[in-house]
């Protein structure tokens, strides 16, 4: 059932829970998604990047995101992670996502705010929702990188003022997170969400969740989280079931049979990651 990521984020909010958007990039990658989130019967945001886009054609992952929401009853958005331009965010609407990310946090604040103010206008009035991002959140996203120099943290004085302004559906806050693979365990800054929350009252979205403790997870999700992004995870468990695979049948040529297994892997660590998050049974 495709729905605004609004729907499903109003839903995690009142009731103090989290949904999970996970990174598509090809079909096994839908499928597994899909696949878990019927199973949990949770609510779930199947999200796209620009260099997703870019690589499997916005027509592909438009058609195989709304097959994949039309085939089950629990509630699916499609959304766009990381959109960097208004044409970007636009050509997304245009092909029926029902949620866009659009990311001015590379800006000064009151030039964020000019930008997502737009993008909300125009969106709004077609009924796609927006998440936009304040503060610098570490580590690579496709061509978009931020060293641990540049990551700054949101504020939360600022944080009001952008939500009051702009008039966004959901906010990506930088609360220590990081995008990629962790060197470290990292040190999530909980006092600054719960201020945040009470602050601005929004759903709340976290970035880079990927290798992030269960427990400091659990915590973020009780005090006002209610979106977190995957990637990172099911990329490495897509990889492993490949490499496994192809160590144990050195001579296979045929792709459904490394694909499968990979498919299999992903969908075991996103019902881990529904079921972390509190989403299960809430669609």
């Amino acid at each position: 059932m495709l729905v605004t990521g609004k729907e499903i984020l109003d839903h995690a909010n009142k009731h103090n829970y989290a949904v999970g958007a996970f990174n598509v990039n090809n079909m096994e990658i839908v499928q597994a998604i899909i696949e878990a989130a019927e199973e949990m019967n949770a609510p779930v945001i199947l999200q796209a990047s620009q260099g997703a886009i870019k690589y499997a054609g916005i027509e592909y992952i438009t058609a195989l995101a709304r097959v994949a929401a039309s085939k089950v009853k629990v509630p699916v958005a499609i959304h766009l992670d990381h959109g960097t331009d208004f044409e970007q965010v636009m050509l997304c609407i245009r092909h029926g996502f029902t949620s866009v990310m659009i990311d001015g946090s590379r800006y000064e604040l009151n030039k964020n705010i000019e930008i997502t103010k737009k993008v909300v206008e125009v969106a709004h009035a077609v009924g796609v929702s927006v998440e936009a991002e304040l503060g610098k959140i570490g580590g690579t996203e496709d061509d978009i990188s931020v060293d641990e120099r540049e990551a700054t943290f949101t504020d939360p004085e600022e944080a009001k003022i952008f939500v009051d302004e702009t008039k966004v559906d959901s906010l990506a806050i930088a609360v220590g997170t990081a995008h990629g693979v962790y060197k470290g365990e990292p040190k999530l800054d909980f006092d600054r969400i719960k201020a945040i929350k009470e602050k601005v009252g929004i759903p709340l979205v976290l970035h880079g969740s990927s290798g992030v403790p269960a427990d400091a997870i659990e915590r973020a999700v009780s005090l006002g989280i209610n979106k977190i992004n995957i990637d990172t995870d099911l990329r490495i468990a897509f990889t492993q079931a490949m490499k496994d695979y192809h160590r144990e049948h050195p001579d296979n040529i045929d792709p459904r049979k490394v694909l499968g297994p990979a498919r299999e892997a992903m969908k075991e660590v996103i019902k881990e990651k529904i079921a972390l998050f509190g989403s299960a049974g809430r669609a």
